[in-house]
C-alpha cells in the first residue's frame, strides 16, 4: 500500500538524499510532489526513470499528501507544516522548528518509535549531531543508565548544506593554488582549518548547536535528568561527523560489555581494531546507513569502573537527517 508523498526542499542537500534514500529502499508511495523555493520551480528532476517538475512551496500544496518529507529550513516549516497538518498531510520536520514544543514528538526510530503513532501532525526529525551520537548511547544506556555525558564533535561541512560543501571544495583548490580563500557560507575559512560550531552563541557561552545537543537527548532519553554538556567544532570534512563520547554509568561497566550491547544494536557497527590502530573514520561512514564506532575504553579517571569513551562517525545526511526521516515516514505506513 502506497501514499501520497511530498518532499520539501527537494533541491537541497537533504532533499536530495530523501530521493536517494527513497529509491533505495523502494518506499511505497502511489505519487510523490516536489516543493521548493519559488528559486527552484520549473526545474526538472528524475526521479526512478520518471520526470517530476518542482512546484512552488505553498500553503496550498498539500491536498490529497498523506506524507510530506520536510527540509526547507526552520522558518519555512514554520510558515509552511501547520497548513500541510490542515489539509490531512502528516509530515516529519528536519529543521529545529518544532522539535522541542512538548507536544510534538522528537524521534530516532531506533530509540522511541512507540512516540511515532501519538503524533498530532508533525513528527520532528532531531538535530544531526544528536541523531549519530545517541544512536550508539541508547543500548547502553537501557542496560545501564547513563548518569552523564561528555561529547566533543568534529561536524562536517555537509551539516551547513550543499553551499557550505561547494565553500570546502573551492577554498582547498584556492588555498593550494596559493589564493585567498572565498568565505560565504561559513564565517571563517574551512579548508585547512577548525571553528567553534557557526550556530549563535548563548548567554550561558553554549551555541545552538550544543544546546540542541543537550535539550533533545533529555527528550528523546525522557530522561531530564542526565548530565550532559557539549562542544561542537567544524572541521573540513564533507559529509560525516565524529564525536568523542564520555560516558559515566551508574554501574560498572566493561569495554568487553559495551562492544558486546553494540555489535547487536541496530543502526550501529563496531570498528574497533586496536593491533592496527584502525577506528572509525569519516570516510568510512560516508554514504552508509550505521553509526560506525570504535575506540571503546575506559575512562581510568572514572572510579569502580563506571566510565567508558566512545568515537563514533556517522553520515550527516543519511542518518543524521535524511534516512531518519525515511524510517519514521515508514513506520507512519
Amino acid at each position: 500500500m502506497g501514499c501520497n508523498l511530498a518532499i520539501a526542499g527537494v533541491t537541497g542537500a537533504v532533499g536530495q538524499e530523501f530521493l536517494k534514500i527513497l529509491e533505495e529502499r523502494d518506499f511505497p508511495f502511489d505519487s510523490l510532489k516536489v516543493l521548493a523555493s519559488s528559486r527552484s520551480a520549473g526545474k526538472k528532476i528524475e526521479f526512478k526513470r520518471k520526470e517530476y517538475v518542482v512546484e512552488e512551496l505553498t500553503e496550498n500544496s498539500f491536498g490529497r499528501v498523506d506524507v510530506a518529507l520536510f527540509s526547507a529550513g526552520g522558518a519555512r516549516s514554520k510558515e509552511f507544516a501547520p497548513a500541510a497538518v490542515k489539509a490531512g498531510t502528516v509530515v516529519v520536520d528536519n529543521s529545529s522548528a518544532f522539535r522541542m514544543e512538548p507536544d510534538v514528538q522528537l524521534v530516532i526510530p531506533e530509540i522511541n518509535p512507540q512516540q511515532i503513532q501519538k503524533h498530532n501532525g508533525i513528527i520532528a526529525n532531531p538535530n544531526c549531531s544528536t541523531i549519530i551520537g545517541i544512536v550508539p548511547v541508547w543500548p547502553l544506556h537501557k542496560a545501564n543508565p547513563v548518569k552523564r555525558m561528555v561529547v566533543s564533535t568534529y561536524q562536517a561541512a555537509s551539516g551547513a548544506g550543499h553551499q557550505a560543501m561547494l565553500e570546502l571544495e573551492n577554498q582547498t583548490r584556492e588555498i593550494l593554488d596559493g589564493k585567498e580563500p572565498t568565505c560565504k557560507a561559513f564565517p571563517y575559512q574551512i579548508a585547512f582549518n577548525a571553528f567553534c560550531h557557526n550556530s549563535k552563541l548563548g548567554p550561558n557561552g553554549y551555541n545552538q548547536e550544543e544546546m540542541k545537543m543537550v535539550n533533545e537527548t533529555r527528550k528523546i532519553f525522557d530522561c531530564p535528568d542526565i548530565a550532559i554538556t557539549c562542544t561542537c567544532i567544524r572541521i573540513p570534512v564533507f559529509r560525516a561527523h565524529c564525536e568523542s563520547i564520555n560516558l559515566e554509568f551508574t554501574d560498572p561497566i566493561t569495554p568487553a560489555q559495551v562492544t558486546d550491547l553494540l555489535s547487536t544494536a541496530p543502526g550501529v557497527l563496531v570498528l574497533d581494531d586496536r593491533e592496527n590502530n584502525r577506528f572509525p573514520m569519516p570516510i568510512d561512514a560516508t554514504g552508509k546507513d550505521d553509526i560506525f564506532v570504535g575506540r571503546i575504553r575506559q575512562d581510568e579517571s572514572i572510579a569502580e569502573n563506571r566510565g567508558i569513551n566512545l568515537w563514533v562517525a556517522g553520515d550527516q545526511l543519511r542518518k543524521g537527517a535524511a534516512l531518519n526521516a525515511v524510517q519514521i515516514a515508514e513506520r507512519l505506513l
